[in-house]
């Protein structure tokens, strides 16, 4: 049963009773594009169940036939229209696209791990959000393409960065360059998803109940693993160890694995507290 939603122009979240959210794009009828609109809305709608505390596990998915088309290309109608030299038109250019990659990054630092449940067409901005997410998982109708080359562009809002550490450098080139789409059989068999399922409706049911099942650990195990493993992609194995170090030095989790081994001792199951609630100037 769902305990609360969240109505936006662009998506909706609900949040059930066992603190997995469903973050669901609802511009199906659009094919879910991209357009101003979204860039401000979903890193809103994710900040705003980090900050709760409550949050276990996101999936992401999205309505109709397609995940996303990508960006709304009206939004380069006005290019060169302005008033401004070019230092100032490419100023304003690059702070409008810091703003765009940001609505992304959010996914990597909520405390809580996101999951992409993808079906259709995962075009352009569509691939960018899901290589930010934590896992993906994909219809059998699924293709990921990355649209910008074919448009006279370079992907710019988070492909390039994340997707050569999700699949094989190769691989990558070669979608970066040709613009191919790849179909789901192809995506699952480099890693890029975890499964592939016949429908829409069996993958939301599966991969539900795989965020039912990380919302049953320790939030603060699950949040420090997700901090851990995103550091350690950018950074060297030996780094990543002597921070690890610091890390749980200032995150002590004795008193989570003191539960779960009370809790088996008694024939139970442990029951883990939430996250502290963000609230404003960061308490």
């Amino acid at each position: 049963m769902t305990e609360s939603v969240r109505e936006y122009s662009r998506l909706s979240t609900s949040v059930g009773e066992g603190g997995v959210a469903q973050l669901t794009l609802t511009a199906a009828e659009e094919f879910n594009r991209m357009p101003p609109a979204f860039w401000v809305e979903f890193p809103e709608a994710l900040d705003t169940l980090n900050e709760s505390g409550a949050i276990r596990a996101v999936v992401v998915s999205a309505l109709g036939k397609h995940f996303s088309s990508g960006l709304d290309t009206t939004m380069f109608g006005g290019l060169g229209e302005t008033n401004l030299d070019a230092g100032r038109r490419g100023e304003a250019s690059i702070r409008n696209i810091g703003r765009m990659q940001d609505a992304f990054s959010v996914i990597e630092r909520v405390r809580m791990p996101v999951i992409a449940a993808i079906q259709g067409a995962c075009i352009g901005g569509g691939v960018d959000l899901a290589s930010a997410c934590d896992i993906r998982y994909c219809t059998a109708d699924a293709f990921f393409c990355i649209q910008e080359i074919n448009i006279g562009m370079a992907a710019d809002v988070g492909t390039l960065q994340r997707l050569p550490n999700l699949i094989p450098d190769g691989l990558m080139r070669e979608l970066a360059y040709t613009g191919r789409r790849m179909y789901a059989d192809e995506a699952k068999e480099i890693g890029l998803v975890n499964d592939v399922f016949e429908d829409r409706d069996s993958m939301l049911k599966s991969v539900t109940a795989i965020a039912d099942e990380i919302a049953t650990k320790s939030p603060l195990a699950v949040a420090s693993t997700k901090h851990l493993l995103n550091y350690g992609r950018d950074h060297s194995i030996s780094d990543t160890l002597d921070y690890q170090q610091v890390w749980m030095s200032g995150v002590p989790q004795g008193g989570e694995i003191a539960k779960y081994f009370t809790a088996k001792s008694e024939g139970g199951t442990a029951m883990f507290d939430d996250l502290g609630q963000i609230r404003e100037g960061g308490q």
